[in-house]
């Protein structure tokens, strides 16, 4: 991963743009639609600064004289001079999905973006402020964190009570409050892993690496499988301990270790 992706917080706050044109509109409209106030490069109050001007000996000069004030900088047309770059966007407020080439290709991310368009449903925002409003009964239901979680990732799953890549309706997240039994107990789930090849990954062992407590591996397990697992998860070298630690613990083990 080269690049930190963060979602920052610009309403109500100014925002340097520097230039004109296309692509300065273009960050313009981007700007606003997050609520950001756009400013010239002389205000001292911004956090952010665009330059969007096409001559390179210029645009260059802008920028660093922004950069050397301490503000985060993107130049547009050039990832090489960017401190941030700008995703693609897929927003269905309060869910917006990011999808950045690190500045290689915007037609790739703008490719990628309108696949996972008509992957997802147009509500699925209103599940999102449905479950957001639902939080205090969600914590008086699961009093420990990690069965909240686990609850969650249960109702969150393909084919769960509240899957966001099907249509719900307005009552889906109180429905699935009254019919849910308790968080699936801890487990230890040992998976022998097909190689070690990220894409080999089954549909099943994906979804585990995104829900696990703790993660024991084999020495050599790449850290392109072992990056598919939630941040938070613990991550261990060896064999799980008797007893497994409480939560959902996963073992991998590579094909030369699995006879």
């Amino acid at each position: 991963m080269d690049q930190l992706p963060i979602f920052v917080n610009v309403r109500g706050r100014k925002v340097i743009l520097v230039g004109e044109g296309d692509a300065a509109d273009a960050k313009r409209r981007l700007i606003e639609r997050a609520g950001g106030i756009c400013v010239d490069a002389g205000n001292a109050d911004a956090m952010l600064a665009f330059v969007a001007i096409e001559d390179e000996e210029a645009a260059l000069a802008s920028a660093a004289d922004l950069k050397a004030r301490g503000l985060l900088v993107n130049v547009v047309d050039r990832p090489e001079h960017c401190d941030f770059t700008t995703p693609a966007v897929v927003d269905r407020q309060p869910v917006l999905i990011a999808v950045g080439t690190g500045g290689a290709s915007a037609g790739m991310a703008k490719a990628i973006r309108q696949r996972i368009e008509t992957l997802l449903p147009e509500n699925v925002g209103k599940l999102a402020q449905a479950v957001a409003h639902a939080r205090d009964a969600i914590r008086n239901k699961w009093p420990q964190a990690a069965d909240r979680r686990r609850s969650l990732d249960q109702a969150f799953a393909a084919g769960g009570s509240l899957d966001p890549f099907q249509s719900h309706g307005p009552s889906a997240v109180d429905a699935w409050l009254d019919q849910s039994e308790d968080a699936l107990p801890s487990r230890l789930v040992e998976i022998p892993l097909l190689s070690g090849n990220a894409d080999d990954l089954t549909l099943l062992t994906a979804r585990l690496l995104g829900e696990a407590d703790y993660i024991f591996h084999d020495p050599h397990i790449p850290g392109t499988i072992l990056n598919r697992a939630r941040a938070d998860a613990v991550r261990v070298e060896g064999t799980p301990p008797t007893p497994a630690p409480e939560g959902l613990v996963l073992y991998l083990r590579l094909p030369s270790t699995s006879g």
